[in-house]
């Protein structure tokens, strides 16, 4: 950055900072939020030749629209984005170009400066549907943006205007008009009904509109084909909120009406809110009177039916494989009772670490997709996840030891070394600080395991015996912080850890694979809404096979066959240490872009589209579909991971995905797809059963077993005989009876 320019930015009111290559702050900066660094403390800083520098948003009234449309895949949605969202602004702001600055970050989104009389603290006014991360967001008091060269408006940085309250907020409406709204989350949750029949809220929704309930409040301003744009009459506002054309629901994000706003209104509630002050209860009574609702009787207090459960039992397709590797898993699966799904699992997870960031497959221009992957192992204890498990790593696991006690001698030589004088120094041989090698983590602290993944650039693979831990600790240390990084970590977005107290941390292009056991009941307790809403449980790829505890085999496999399997891992991981990863002069990994053929591009459009058409599908159960988002990711990463492996065997270009791989990892969604739904079903049965139970706790167990039975003769037996306390043939001689 010019220091010449950065002088005119103080000329012209801004607070400016340095910053990281990472985009933090490179000097204590909360001082620069309510004052003006110098010109001369600029001309020192600057000599240090930082990366970036950049503005101190709420100083003198400065706040900042940042639209990161990063978090959408393909440059045509981005630019589609973008266009609708400058279009509206410009339609509902007059002389916009005038008043607003606008810059391109290296990201490919942009920032909108302005100065206001009014602003807040940093906010997140926009989120698209299946995304985490917002796409509009706001800079405000507390916060700060990198300056960036790339100017797109006619005003430059040193134009900066100030805009009034109403302009500032019609900013703000316009982009609220982007925030996705679940329109299921509407009031009538809250009621309970004790009859069975139509209720009275839904049989007032299905006989009327919105509109009959608000028409005196508001106007239509323009109808969209998913909304229609509605404001409050006498409103100074464009707009001041919209109804949905699928649900019929309104939702308001202005105040001044009965109504609260960023709040989603049913006809019903709206009703209840217009005529009793919100009481829903008392809304329902008067609409009950006036004949809305069925006329049923009471339903009996057994709760609901417990649901039919289907019978899944998806077998892994090891045939994607090359055949050398399917014999071993076969020879395993004979003489050492291993599971197959397991093992199919774990030589995924394997060569995922063993890849790492070296390859990633480019779906198209803006679309690249790593090799992460998350798997868990279900089962019940006793069932032999881990030596299944082991079968397979245990390569990997050979040449991660022979790291760490290297890292240990040298690092006893490095402290002697240390320790030494001056004098002593100079007659021995330098000896460096030793880069930590290891590559396969159990139980890691985050700040432990970032600083490991910035010195083994590759990746860093963990592998628990019990995931049970990993998911606990996800909130451990603070609200929310261990969630957000690995999901970042998944997406292969940059990481880091800020401390105060040691050096901060920072990895670019994480891969962290995810392997481990956990048992189901455990695994139910995960699948809580919280983890659904966000994304979490649906990127988490689980096996769990139908297995029983195997008597003694005494059938022996060759140790040949050991041997082979043990050389040929080691020697593949060598190989792509010393011929496939590439660094630049910094010691960055340079990553190989592999891309799918003609005929593997025609297969994955297919693929693409099916799920699309499942996301689409009236047919398909609502509480599944949050699973196949995640596919259309793991699909692109299956087809990497297969063709890397089939071409370590046959020797041909991996750096072109094939038709064959593809296909194969349609394989492995599909697999992925039964094992979540069996996962869910398992869970959905479990929390029925429980519910029964507990309804008739103090009732005899007979009498439980009769209810569960009557309601559903299909009853998963084994869970029920478990939830009970009681023998499964205890339980076969009570339902017989």
């Amino acid at each position: 950055m010019n220091i010449n320019h950065l002088k005119k930015f103080i000329d012209s009111g801004y607070s400016v900072i340095p910053v990281l290559e990472t985009k933090q702050p490179a000097i204590k900066w909360k001082q620069y939020q309510t004052s003006q660094i110098s010109k001369d403390e600029i001309e020192r800083l600057h000599s240090k030749d930082y990366a970036k520098w950049g503005f101190c948003t709420g100083y003198n009234n400065l706040e900042v629209i940042d639209i990161d449309l990063k978090v959408l895949s393909s440059l045509k949605e981005q630019n589609d984005f973008w266009i609708e969202f400058v279009t509206m602004l410009k339609d509902n702001i007059l002389d916009f170009d005038t008043k607003f600055i606008i810059y391109q970050t290296l990201s490919g989104g942009y920032h909108i400066l302005f100065r206001c009389k009014e602003i807040g603290r940093n906010q997140k006014l926009a989120k698209l549907k299946g995304h985490n991360e917002a796409i509009i967001e706001t800079r405000g008091r507390g916060g700060y943006v990198v300056i960036y060269e790339k100017q797109v408006s006619k005003l430059s940085y040193n134009d900066i205007q100030e805009v009034s309250v109403l302009d500032r907020n019609m900013v703000f409406n316009c982009a609220k008009y982007f925030n996705y709204i679940d329109q299921t989350n509407t009031v009538e949750s809250k009621l309970k009904s004790e009859f069975t029949g139509t209720t009275t809220w839904d049989d007032y929704n299905s006989k009327t509109s919105i509109w009959d309930v608000i028409s005196d409040d508001f106007e239509i301003i323009k109808k969209h084909k998913d909304k229609i744009i509605i404001r409050r009459h006498g409103a100074s506002s464009p707009h001041s909120g919209y109804i949905y054309n699928d649900s019929g629901c309104m939702y308001l994000f202005t105040t001044g009406t009965i109504y609260q706003n960023e709040k989603l209104y049913s006809p019903f509630s709206a009703y209840c809110q217009k005529y009793h002050n919100g009481d829903l209860s008392e809304g329902a009574k008067e609409l009950y009177k006036k004949g809305f609702g069925s006329r049923v009787i009471q339903k009996p207090k057994i709760l609901d039916e417990i649901i039919q459960v289907p019978v899944i039992d998806a077998k892994f397709p090891i045939e994607v494989f090359p055949e050398d590797l399917q014999k071993y898993i076969l020879e395993c699966n004979s003489k050492l009772d291993s599971s197959i799904e397991y093992m199919g699992g774990s030589l995924l997870w394997l060569f995922s670490v063993i890849i790492g960031n070296s390859l990633k497959v480019e779906v198209k221009n803006g679309w690249v997709e790593s090799v992460n992957i998350w798997l868990a192992l279900v089962g019940k204890a006793g069932i032999g996840k881990t030596p299944s498990i082991n079968n397979i790593i245990f390569p990997l696991n050979t040449i991660n030891n022979r790291e760490i006690k290297k890292y240990i001698k040298d690092y006893a030589k490095f402290s002697e070394f240390e320790k030494m004088s001056k004098e002593e120094k100079q007659r021995s041989e330098e000896i460096k600080k030793p880069i930590k090698s290891q590559f396969i983590v159990n139980d890691v602290t985050l700040e432990a395991l970032v600083d490991l993944h910035e010195e083994n650039k590759n990746s860093v693979g963990v592998f628990k015996d019990e995931l049970n831990g990993f998911f606990k600790d996800m909130n451990k240390y603070r609200a929310g912080s261990d969630l957000e990084f690995w999901l970042s970590s998944w997406s292969n977005k940059g990481v880091s850890m800020n401390r105060k107290t040691a050096k901060s941390s920072f990895v670019e292009s994480p891969i962290i694979p995810i392997l481990g056991g956990i048992q189901p009941a455990i695994l139910n307790q995960i699948y809580t809404e919280e983890n659904k809403d966000n994304g979490f449980i649906d990127r988490m790829l689980v096996i769990f096979p139908e297995l029983e505890v195997e008597k003694y085999n005494e059938e022996e496999i060759d140790q040949k066959m050991l041997t082979w399997y043990s050389d040929t891992i080691i020697e593949l991981f060598y190989l792509f240490k010393k011929t496939v990863i590439e660094l630049n002069e910094d010691g960055e990994i340079i990553s190989k872009n592999v891309r799918f053929n003609n005929d593997a591009n025609k297969e994955w459009v297919r693929i693409f589209n099916k799920i699309t058409d499942l996301q689409n599908s009236n047919d398909e159960n609502e509480y599944f579909k949050s699973m196949l988002p995640k596919q259309k990711s793991y699909i692109p990463r299956f087809s990497l991971i297969i063709n890397t492996i089939q071409t370590c065997f046959t020797g041909e270009d991996y750096t072109v995905i094939t038709k064959e791989s593809v296909l194969g990892a349609e394989k492995l969604s599909d697999y992925f797809v039964s094992m979540a739904k069996k996962v869910k079903f398992d869970s959905i049965q479990k929390n029925e059963i429980k519910k029964v139970i507990k309804s008739k706790i103090d009732r005899p167990i007979k009498e439980q077993i009769k209810t569960i039975i009557e309601a559903n003769p299909n009853v998963n037996k084994k869970e029920l005989a478990e939830q009970l306390g009681i023998s499964r043939s205890m339980l076969y001689r009570f339902i017989k009876e």
